[in-house]
């Protein structure tokens, strides 16, 4: 369907937020918590709104892009004074710098491991939320802050056709600048979503849904420079949070449910020039006919950077349709698969297909993970990744060969049965196993952390898939059973095994992401409101809080003036309908007495 007004331009507004005129911060001397022997649900003392506002169609119209970008505001006081120039070598060494959270993953590695440990399993129960900012977006938030030098940048999901950039005080929430995009069209299957931004050069960047690249100075807000990097109008959008290496910032396509080509391409950090794109269907043999052309495959998350190989690490998504494969026969490379790509270059290094021929939306969605393991004797360089099919996949991060599947971390029931026009039921359902949700892996118990779900679906299919360009085409349909099993699971998984560690089950899916410490403690969140802290090397729950929305989005850890903070976004999910918010919840121990 194409937009009525798809001529006229998007309109710039110098409001920051409609929703909200500008962030509201609460700072808290006391909070509210739980221990794990406590089972009274308990709120912060300023719960997050939970409102439900209508839930925009797949195929929402709109003005045809924001080509002139964004505004910003700056809020009164200081600004950024702290220094926000981010380094290439700040970013190589990311992985032992404890007080930020300089890559959408913490690190190259994508591990989202914090070698932090003032907070620990035996004073997590002391945890206190010390600022909760409300940024006036209720919607969907799946965002990773990052923090420099005390200074978090946050980005908001899409509110009224606007999306924010958020600089705050990470250990007070007050809004320091807040830059404002209003998004021209756009067609989105999953919830009108930004999972982060990246910084590199005193420079930020993000990606908008209507197809965007924008650079945006980091001290002041101020935009840089903008490029399109697809044409929304067939079906593309942008939410991944992207990654820097070099002079290259390197962003991947979304809107797999759509007749597309996926793609990942890198851009010149300096002018926003592109450099190389990848596209990941494969035309030499793996498609039938054309289809390779709308073939899908999407890399929807931020890949990972091997600098030492050289290599660019990421998942891509299902084939299109989704669930009809007779309009193209192959393996359909190179979807749901592990692919690693000359970083310099971006030219095929090797890949790993996890299901070939899909037609149950099985994709491999969840962030890459970087880490050694075990392999006949021999520790390797390995990558891994979260599927959809409840199995994590070990490769070689040299060669991709697969070194294992781990044992199931959610129910599996029917598998790979083809789909039929009358139903077939089957688990895992269409969303997992693992979606999104970036995992977690700890260096000190050699376990990676996954998000899973257990949904009985029902999956059809149709006869005919015809490509219209522009409408979304699925193949046909996966419904939920009535009554059937819905539930969640947080499962660690010994990567030099693949053995289970241990496994808790929640009462709903689980859909956001893991943070591991040093303080031997696993965090995440629940789509009712609760945010929970874990033993890494137990699974015991040890400590909670009940933020009021859907805590669906990965948590960080980081350190200001020598005190560490946990912060994560709450503001519920679209996918699954958890209840909506707009917060950004900081979390700190209570200041020791003198």
């Amino acid at each position: 369907m194409k937009s009525d007004n798809m001529k006229k331009p998007a309109s710039i507004r110098m409001n920051a937020l409609k929703a909200g005129a500008s962030v509201a911060v609460l700072l808290l001397s006391l909070g509210h918590s739980a221990s794990a022997a406590t089972e009274k649900k308990i709120s912060g003392p300023r719960r997050v709104e939970q409102t439900h506002p209508a839930v925009p169609s797949p195929q929402r119209k709109g003005a045809a892009g924001a080509e002139t970008g964004g505004k910003t505001v700056v809020a009164p006081g200081p600004g950024v004074t702290a220094s926000v120039n981010v380094t290439g070598a700040m970013l190589s060494g990311a992985e032992s710098d404890g007080a930020n959270w300089l890559v959408s993953g913490r690190n190259y590695d994508n591990t989202r491991f914090s070698p932090l440990k003032e907070i620990t399993a035996q004073n997590v129960n002391h945890l206190k939320m010390v600022a909760i900012a409300q940024t006036g977006y209720t919607a969907s938030f799946e965002s990773t802050p990052l923090v420099v030098n005390g200074v978090m940048y946050l980005t908001t999901p899409v509110v009224n056709s606007k999306q924010a950039l958020i600089a705050m005080n990470a250990a007070t929430g007050r809004t320091l600048w807040t830059y404002t995009y209003d998004d021209g069209q756009n067609e989105i299957c999953c919830g009108p979503v930004n999972r982060g931004a990246a910084i590199s050069a005193g420079a930020l960047y993000l990606l908008t849904l209507d197809d965007h690249l924008v650079a945006v100075d980091a001290k002041t807000g101020k935009q840089k420079w903008i490029t399109k990097v697809a044409d929304a109008r067939a079906g593309y959008s942008e939410t991944m949070a992207p990654t820097i290496y070099k002079n290259m910032v390197i962003v991947g396509s979304s809107g797999g449910e759509w007749p597309i080509r996926g793609f990942i391409a890198a851009y010149d950090t300096g002018s926003g020039k592109r450099l190389w794109r990848f596209n990941t269907t494969d035309r030499h043999g793996t498609w039938s006919g054309d289809s390779w052309k709308q073939g899908g495959g999407m890399p929807w998350t931020t890949p990972t950077v091997d600098p030492k190989r050289g290599l660019l690490i990421f998942s891509t998504g299902n084939p299109n349709p989704d669930l009809n494969g007779s309009v193209r026969l192959g393996k359909n490379l190179y979807t749901d698969s592990i692919v690693a790509l000359h970083i310099t270059t971006g030219k095929l290094a090797w890949y790993y297909q996890e299901v070939p021929h899909d037609v149950w939306d099985y994709d491999a969605v969840s962030n890459v993970v970087l880490f050694h393991a075990d392999d006949h004797g021999k520790m390797v360089a390995a990558a891994g990744e979260a599927g959809k099919t409840a199995w994590f996949y070990i490769v070689n991060r040299k060669t991709g060969k697969l070194i294992r599947k781990s044992a199931a971390f959610d129910q599996q029931k029917n598998m790979f049965a083809q789909p039929t026009p009358k139903g077939v039921q089957m688990l895992p359902g269409a969303n997992g196993g693992s979606e999104w949700s970036p995992p977690a892996y700890s260096p000190l118990t050699h376990d990676v952390y996954v998000l899973g779900m257990n949904q009985l679906m029902t999956f059809t299919n149709e006869k005919s898939s015809p490509a219209i360009p522009g409408q979304i085409r699925l193949g046909s349909t996966f419904k939920n059973v009535p009554h059937g099993l819905q539930n969640g699971t947080l499962t660690a998984i010994d990567v030099n095994s693949g053995k289970i560690a241990w496994n808790d089950t929640f009462p709903q899916p689980m859909i956001g992401g893991a943070l591991a410490t040093a303080g031997n403690l696993v965090f995440t969140g629940e789509g009712d409101g609760w945010f929970d802290a874990f033993n890494a090397k137990s699974g015991k729950r040890l400590w909670r809080f009940n933020l009021g929305a859907g805590v669906n989005a990965p948590p960080i850890a980081y350190s200001v003036g020598g005190r560490e903070y946990i912060a994560v976004a709450a503001g519920g999910n679209f996918q699954l309908s958890y209840p909506y918010g707009d917060a950004l919840a900081i979390f700190a121990l209570p200041k020791a007495k003198h």
